[in-house]
C-alpha cells in the first residue's frame, strides 16, 4: 500500500475520532440535563493568575450539591461539587480585561468563600438569581451566610 493511502487512512481515522468526540459531548450534555435543568457555569481553576485561569462548565443542583462538570470532558461525574452549607456568597463584578473573552456572553463573576479558600465563579444574572434563592432555602439550622 502506497504511502499517501496510509496518510489517507490515518486523516480519515482522526476525522471519525473527533466526529465521534463531538457527538459524545452531545450526548453526555443531554444525560446531565436529564433530570434537572443545567445552566452555564464557569469555575476559575487558578484564583492566583489574574484575569485567566477560567474553565467553562455546566452546573446542576442535585439536593444539597452544586455539581460541575466540564464542558469539554467525557467524564460522567462531576469534576468539582459544592454543598450549599460550605458556601459563603461574598458578591459580584463584571468581567474585567482577558476574563470577558474567557467566560460565556454576558457572564458576571461571583465571589464565594469556601472551607478550602476563596472560590470564583461566572454565570448569567438569570442563573445568579437562582443560585441566591438556592443557598437561602437551606433547611433550617443549616444557614448559609450571607454578607
Amino acid at each position: 500500500m502506497p504511502l499517501w493511502q496510509w496518510l489517507l487512512d490515518s486523516v480519515g481515522a482522526v476525522l471519525l475520532l473527533v466526529l465521534l468526540w463531538g457527538v459524545a459531548l452531545v450526548v453526555r450534555r443531554r444525560w446531565i440535563s436529564r433530570a434537572s435543568g443545567t445552566f452555564e457555569f464557569s469555575v476559575r481553576a487558578r484564583p492566583k493568575s489574574t484575569g485567566r485561569g477560567w474553565v467553562l462548565g455546566v452546573g446542576r443542583y442535585s439536593r444539597d450539591a452544586l455539581e460541575w462538570f466540564r464542558v469539554f470532558s467525557l467524564a460522567p461525574r462531576p469534576k468539582l461539587t459544592f454543598q450549599r452549607s460550605d458556601l459563603e456568597y461574598l458578591g459580584r463584578r463584571d468581567p474585567v480585561g482577558a476574563e470577558s473573552y474567557s467566560l460565556y456572553s454576558g457572564h458576571i463573576v461571583v465571589s464565594c468563600r469556601t472551607p478550602s479558600g476563596p472560590l470564583e465563579v461566572a454565570m448569567s444574572p438569570e442563573a445568579l438569581t437562582g443560585f441566591l434563592s438556592w443557598l437561602e432555602a437551606a433547611p433550617p439550622g443549616e444557614g448559609t451566610r450571607r454578607r
